[in-house]
């Protein structure tokens, strides 16, 4: 019994623990002076329209690599929930990614509509991306690359892995899929 409690601690750690890494407080703003930031990049929303990430100026955003058939799916509700109370301090950018355990199988339009109709999502879904590996989308590069961000090497391990960018366009915290969408920890985060 001990040996599964000790398993079941160490999965838990590795696959969706409440890790937070935080970037440094005493890093300066042209220490993170990169040529792409966070407002260079351009991707399509699920529908397939074109959206310019420099529209997020002044504005706090937590990105979230997500799938439909993964333990932490729930979590949807919670995001939506962020996205309705606190979408004044924060907007919620949702990215479908297939790369763990092959979670998110679906189209883009099958994907849609489950968040639609699932969870009621009214915050801004992307096409699919990959989000590790050797196709990892550009944009999850500059999030989990130091040179590019800054700070944080950190991609993600599993669905649901939460990243927030501040109002200037800064990396600032990273949170692993078993942190709480609208849990103490986020909510301390975007306030």
């Amino acid at each position: 019994m001990k040996i599964l409690l000790v398993l079941s601690f160490i999965l838990s750690a590795c696959v969706g623990g409440t890790t937070i890494k935080t970037r440094p407080t005493n890093m300066t703003t042209e220490e993170n002076s990169n040529k792409t930031t966070f407002y260079s990049f351009k991707m399509k929303g699920i529908d397939g329209k074109e959206i310019d990430f420099s529209q997020y100026k002044g504005k706090k955003v937590l990105l979230v690599n997500v799938a439909s058939e993964c333990g932490y799916t729930k979590q949807y509700e919670q995001l939506q929930a962020l996205h309705a109370q606190y979408g004044e301090k924060v907007v919620v950018l949702g990215f479908p990614a297939n790369n763990f355990g092959g979670q998110e199988p679906g189209t883009n339009a099958e994907v849609a509509t489950f968040c639609k109709t699932k969870f009621g999502v009214a915050f801004q879904m992307f096409e699919k991306i990959s989000v590790k590996g050797k196709d990892m989308h550009p944009l999850y590069q500059w999030l989990s690359t130091k040179a590019e961000n800054g700070w944080n090497e950190e991609a993600p391990n599993w669905n649901f892995c939460k990243y927030l960018v501040n109002e200037k366009g800064e990396l600032v915290k990273f949170f692993k899929s078993g942190v709480d969408p609208i849990g103490e920890e986020m909510l301390a985060a975007i306030k």
